[in-house]
């Protein structure tokens, strides 16, 4: 009997050491779930999960959102600039057609993966051709969503095209690209095109006052105003610019946003734009090598804001389409990687060949 019980303790002792066990271990889960929520970039977790969500082109959306209701959703191009919501409005649109069955009916393929002709013709081809049973989900017909689709080979577009018109029955495509002359006009023949154009600022401003307030943020107007200027009407770029400003620093000024972003602030813009049209050839050339270095400002950079506040400045027409074009030349050089030091002074010749143009003109 002693063996027994002392056998049985040993079981009681084992059960109870199992069930300390997975609790800590389903605390540690718990742990990581919760820091996992904490890690999500900002783009992620604050993406528009249905269409009323969607920051703007109401008109677009609006339109999507009506076929998809009446059950008429045509095949679909939506082409604009990176981070104006293409990707977001369809994936809105997959939620709201198959609702707890979305991952089961659509297939989506980006960039990253595989998209040559073999892919067209089995994966895509495969997914199309199989009937769908919609257990729960409002519409039996299937999505393919194709992003940056203007990553695609010419043969494999051209074999996509005899898919979409085989299979329409039972599948819907999405394609989505940044530039539109990169998908063949046999394919784009095949879709309702809608252009995503870059966001509003009203837009950009509403959504990022939105994630200011949901994250408890220290933002000043002038560090808002920053942010949706060096956004440039792209969402992304908003909310990747507030988060890595966030993390450098717990106040976002204006003076935050532009060195985390590593732009030249508007105050040393117009001081390296009062040398460029004031100082001697020599003297300018070392202050702004200066500036820039003391700084770590790019030369590119400096070109593309001096020819923004150029466009401020009041001269004659000829003078200012002249500098202008001199400065697109200057910065198609640096795009290409010349040497920083020679387009420095060929900036500094320009602007001071527009002064002499100017000094002439007032005579």
């Amino acid at each position: 009997m002693a063996e027994l019980v002392s056998l049985m303790d040993i079981d009681e002792d084992d059960k109870h050491q199992k069930q300390n066990d997975s609790q800590k271990i389903n605390k540690g889960k718990s742990v990581v779930t919760a820091s996992d929520t904490k890690a999500i970039p900002w783009v992620e977790k604050y993406r528009p999960q249905s269409l009323a969500d969607v920051a703007a082109h109401r008109d677009i959306v609006d339109t999507i959102d009506r076929l998809t209701s009446e059950n008429r959703l045509p095949h679909l191009l939506l082409y604009g600039p990176p981070g104006t919501g293409k990707t977001s409005t369809i994936l809105a649109v997959a939620r709201k057609l198959y609702g707890a069955q979305y991952h089961n009916m659509i297939l989506e393929l980006n960039a990253s993966d595989d998209r040559g002709i073999d892919v067209v013709r089995q994966q895509i081809q495969d997914f199309a051709s199989t009937q769908s049973f919609s257990f729960g989900a409002k519409s039996s017909v299937k999505l393919i969503l194709l992003d940056e689709a203007d990553a695609m080979t010419k043969d494999a577009q051209f074999a996509l095209r005899r898919v979409i018109e085989k299979y329409t029955k039972n599948t819907r495509f999405a394609l989505i690209c940044n530039h539109v002359n990169k998908i063949i006009p046999a394919l784009q023949s095949r879709c309702t095109r809608f252009r995503f154009a870059p966001l509003d600022p009203i837009h950009v401003t509403e959504r990022v006052k939105h994630v200011i307030e949901a994250e408890g943020l220290d933002v000043t107007d002038g560090g808002l105003a920053a942010l949706v200027r060096l956004s440039s009407g792209d969402m992304r770029k908003a909310l990747n610019i507030l988060q890595s400003t966030h993390m450098a620093s717990q106040k976002i000024t204006e003076e935050a946003v532009y060195i985390c972003t590593g732009n030249p602030l508007p105050k040393d813009i117009e001081q390296i734009s009062y040398w460029l049209l004031n100082e001697s050839f020599a003297e300018s050339f070392t202050r702004v090598s200066e500036t820039k270095t003391r700084k770590g400002l790019a030369l590119i950079d400096i070109v593309r804001e001096v020819t923004m506040f150029v466009f401020k400045i009041k001269m004659p027409p000829d003078v200012r389409v002249q500098l202008v074009n001199d400065l697109a030349d200057i910065e198609y050089r640096l795009s290409f990687g010349c040497n920083d030091k020679l387009q420095l002074g060929s900036l500094i010749a320009t602007f001071t060949q527009a002064r002499s143009a100017l000094v002439a003109a007032a005579k």
